[in-house]
């Protein structure tokens, strides 16, 4: 199924009315289809793309649609404090799959960005806090919870001496912030909101900060990530680093002889389908092979180079919330698999279109990662 497109003469006239005449820039905005709203606004520069959310008058309907890493760069762009007009109509996935983009510093959470999270979630309303914490993973939200308070568990009418600034929802559970003049304000409002519309949430959730360790917590949500982020076409480190395995110099010409089965077929993308520069007259080879082939056969090898694009983006540890990355990993990503394509042709004397039938875009780039490096 092709993406919903607006051409790029419409986004200038809808961007440059959003300037001169919000009034007809909203009509103008009303009148596409809620696809070619998506379409309109990530065509968009991302520092527009928050005045043209502000246009539409279906936010309710629209929010939900937009991909889940797209919606994590508008809503950083505009400030995660600011953006809770926005994570208002979001839905579960999208928040956890923000929240596994831009929350984690390699294999673990990253504490000020996951606070940083639930703060904003918390600027968005009692029943977006709950919709997120149902939708984050258990571990993660105790994991964040034990960075900032401990937790005392008393009977109703035991008598604890407790430290000054411990506090209380229930009077069983007690709260005691781990650094001084930490008020717990965006901790509170999560737990108020379980306290009163989900009880055994709210329970478990502070027994667990109360008695799990932390090796434990990172580790299963660790897990959940990986594999929510794999259905999302980025594969574990392990597994992205290959593409930068040693070839020796008489493997480096290798090519099949017959057509490869593609290993990748098409999943959810996390952000809208980008435009890439497939054309006769392209500056990089790849994407002028890519031309000379059939759509038949394009289509499939598009979605095997936007997986290429993850494994340099895992592989290279960039920051997978920024919306820098995907432009920064898909030109390395092009570059060096069309000097693989352009040494491989060559040397077997064929075609590039040919090899890049006969050969894998990640075997192709790592013979390009090889003769860089070798370089």
């Amino acid at each position: 199924m092709s993406e919903p497109s607006v051409p790029a003469r419409e986004v200038s006239r809808i961007l440059a009315l959003a300037r001169s005449d919000r009034a007809a820039a909203r009509k103008a905005l009303a009148e596409l289809d809620l696809d070619g709203q998506v379409a309109l606004i990530s065509a968009s520069p991302l520092a527009r793309r928050a005045e043209l959310l502000e246009l539409a008058n279906d936010l309710e309907q629209l929010v939900p649609l937009l991909p889940p890493a797209e919606l994590c760069f508008v809503m950083k762009a505009i400030g995660l404090a600011d953006a809770g007009w926005l994570l208002e109509h979001t839905s579960e996935e999208q928040i956890a799959t923000a929240v596994d983009l831009d929350a984690w510093s390699g294999p673990r959470p990253d504490r000020a960005r996951l606070g940083a999270w639930l703060a904003a979630l918390g600027t968005a309303g009692e029943e977006t806090l709950l919709r997120a914490a149902r939708g984050l993973d258990f571990e993660l939200l105790v994991y964040e919870l034990r960075a900032r308070l401990s937790v005392v568990l008393t009977g109703r009418d035991e008598f604890v001496d407790l430290p000054s600034g411990a506090l209380s929802l229930d009077g069983q559970f007690h709260l005691i912030p781990r650094e001084s003049g930490d008020d717990l304000e965006d901790v509170l409002a999560l737990l108020q909101t379980l306290f009163q519309h989900d009880y055994w949430f709210y329970h478990r959730l502070l027994q667990a900060v109360d008695m799990e360790l932390d090796d434990d917590l990172e580790e299963w949500a660790l897990r959940w990530r990986s594999g929510r982020l794999q259905d999302l076409g980025f594969p574990p480190l392990d597994d992205a680093k290959r593409i930068y395995a040693y070839l020796k110099p008489e493997q480096l010409a290798e090519l099949p002889t017959e057509p490869h089965a593609l290993e990748v077929g098409e999943w959810p993308l996390p952000v809208f389908m980008p435009v890439l520069p497939v054309g006769r007259d392209a500056e990089l080879l790849l994407f002028r092979a890519l031309a000379a082939l059939p759509e038949a056969e394009r289509r499939p090898l598009l979605f095997a180079f936007l997986a290429l694009v993850n494994r340099v983006a895992v592989a290279d540890a960039l920051p997978l919330g920024d919306a820098e990355t995907l432009p920064q990993a898909t030109e390395k990503a092009a570059r060096l698999a069309s000097r693989g394509l352009a040494h491989v042709a060559s040397e077997r004397g064929v075609t590039p279109a040919e090899a890049l039938r006969r050969a894998t875009l990640e075997r192709l780039f790592r013979v390009g990662a090889n003769l860089e490096r070798e370089a």
